[in-house]
């Protein structure tokens, strides 16, 4: 009899988990804005409040994909969605910046946790011909939940402060309750013969030919993730410093954010035309052009015009780096592997944020800032065109096998 476990299932239910992920990181860039006017920040400070997120997000990534390839990816899955979405809600209370940053840290943690493991989950519970569009799929609720994120931005926080945008995430918390009752564990999982210890996992990454995939992973979820928090947890304080109200930057993000959707939805068809590796050299390479052109322009039309394309592209690139990177590892160390370059790549998120904030207060115009993200991301295009291949046969047939050795 089939027990595995139905991938649309899982695709959904991991997708709802990553949609409320990245409404929280996509509201943090809102509140940031908000607090320049509530609690007159500093720009050093609002740089910090992003960055403490990411520093909480790098461990949790890192440890959390350790934690699924030991306890189970549903187990996992449920645990670090509960600590982010009470982290998180609980950060509407908070009464001065300290207490802001400590919580921002635990939500991080949570935060960072998730991502690894619903990409393995959706990954691994799929058929082969779907893997890639279904994994890129996934990331599209990314891109929702930076919607939701700019919706509540816009209609809530104007009305009703910056609290009760922080308030509604406690929502995932009563949707993790659900899915302890409904979501199964992989069938991947499942087969696993689960004997290795921290040790041995994270010696696989470099060794028995994986150090070089590890390297362009790190490298690249490094660049990507400097690049993307640098620019998204600024965008509307770029646009308000700009001189554009408050009200109506966050209006000129919401509408920037829709292009996120069909950048993913590309990327979903081009993984499987042109490949993991080209579909992401491109859509980065799209990215850093829209990044700096985005940076030199001053006029609202140019402002939309690149910004629109920025958010395709990059977001775009991120759905081909989540399967380009997943699909390298055997099943054994993938949610590690995927989780320390998640967790590696969150050290240039923790960068990027408190440096533009300090770029910011020392008055260095906005075209250096965003030329600084063209630059990165070309270091990150050069090493993945240079070094990086897509996923082996095998890779996909190891997996295949821990599937059917279940399903008997």
């Amino acid at each position: 009899m089939n027990s595995s476990p139905s991938a649309l299932k899982l695709l959904f239910a991991s997708g709802l988990g990553m949609l409320f992920d990245s409404m929280d990181v996509g509201l943090l860039s809102f509140v940031i804005a908000a607090l320049f006017v509530a609690w007159h920040i500093t720009p050093t400070d609002a740089g910090l409040l992003g960055s403490i997120t990411l520093i909480g997000m790098a461990i949790g990534s890192a440890f959390a994909g350790l934690f699924a390839d030991r306890v189970g990816r549903k187990r996992a899955f449920l645990i670090t969605l509960v600590i982010y979405s009470i982290a998180s809600g609980i950060s509407a209370f908070a009464a001065s910046i300290g207490i802001l940053l400590v919580l921002r840290f635990i939500t991080g943690l949570g935060l960072g946790g998730e991502l690894p493991v619903a990409t393995t989950f959706v990954l691994e519970s799929s058929p082969p011909e779907v893997r890639g569009r279904r994994t890129v799929y996934l990331e599209t609720y990314w891109a929702l939940g930076g919607i939701v994120a700019a919706l509540i931005g816009y209609l809530v926080i104007p009305a009703f402060t910056w609290r009760i945008a922080f308030a509604i995430t406690v929502i995932p918390a009563l949707y993790a309750l659900y899915l302890r009752r409904t979501l199964p564990e992989t069938s991947a999982f499942k087969g696993l013969k689960r004997t290795f210890r921290f040790r041995e996992n994270m010696a696989n990454l470099w060794s028995h030919g994986n150090g070089k995939k590890t390297f362009v992973l790190w490298v690249i979820w490094f660049t990507a993730n400097f690049a993307y928090y640098g620019m998204f947890l600024w965008l509307p304080s770029v646009l308000a410093l700009k001189g554009f109200s408050l009200v109506h930057s966050f209006g000129y993000v919401l509408i920037m954010a829709i292009a996120q959707v069909p950048g993913y939805l590309a990327a979903a068809w081009l993984v499987d035309k042109l490949g993991r590796k080209w579909t992401l050299i491109w859509f980065s390479l799209l990215s850093a052009i829209s990044a700096l052109l985005f940076g030199l322009s001053n006029s609202l039309t140019d402002l939309m015009i690149f910004g629109l394309i920025l958010n395709f592209s990059n977001l775009g690139a991120w759905g081909a780096t989540y399967l380009f990177s997943v699909e390298q590892y055997k099943a054994a160390s993938r949610a590690t592997g995927l989780g320390w370059a998640m967790g590696i790549g969150k050290l240039g998120g923790m960068i990027a944020p408190y440096l533009v904030g300090v770029l910011v207060a020392t008055h260095v115009a906005f075209s250096v800032i965003f030329s600084l993200f063209f630059l990165c991301t070309f270091l990150g295009l050069i090493v993945l065109v240079t070094m990086g291949k897509d996923a082996s046969k095998e890779m996909f047939e190891e997996t295949n096998r821990a599937e059917l050795s279940t399903q008997a």
